[in-house]
């Protein structure tokens, strides 16, 4: 049973986490436009998008059979062709979390596609009042084909 006393604390805390939430709305915005340049430079395969999301000094990091591997944003940029996927049509997207303190945040994105589903971890910063992408570290899981899906 619920006393006055327990029923005070919890609307005190409910109104805490409110404000807290609205107060984080403007950045959490802020934070969320590189996040979707990004997603539209998967979407649009335009490498434009690319460069407003990612720092031009940022990195790619991501473990292939056991070994660290790391590639420059300017070279993952360049592999954009200005067109979409042929299946962009199955390809799901989403910004799962974001995380902020400061002038620095971090975000969980998931790029769901039909053979492999990749979970990325960006590191952003905000520098000179605008929040940059300065580094992507990823775990891609591939996926089995339907036909595998369907004799099991």
């Amino acid at each position: 049973m619920m006393t006055m006393k327990n029923l005070t604390l919890l609307f005190v805390t409910v109104v805490f986490l409110a404000i807290g939430g609205f107060a984080q709305t403007p950045e959490k915005d802020a934070v969320r436009v590189p996040l979707e340049n990004y997603i539209k430079a998967h979407a649009t395969g335009d490498p434009e998008f690319a460069r407003k999301a990612f720092h031009t000094e940022g990195n790619m990091t991501w473990i292939r059979d056991g070994t660290y591997s790391t590639r420059p944003f300017a070279e993952f940029i360049a592999g954009f062709n200005g067109k979409p996927a042929a299946d962009e049509a199955k390809r799901k997207r989403s910004i799962d979390a974001i995380d902020i303190v400061g002038n620095a945040a971090a975000a969980r994105i998931t790029l769901d596609y039909p053979t492999v589903k990749f979970v990325d971890y960006m590191t952003l910063l905000k520098i000179n009042g605008e929040w940059k992408i300065v580094n992507k570290s990823f775990y891609a899981e591939p996926k089995q084909p339907a036909e595998v899906k369907k004799a099991q």
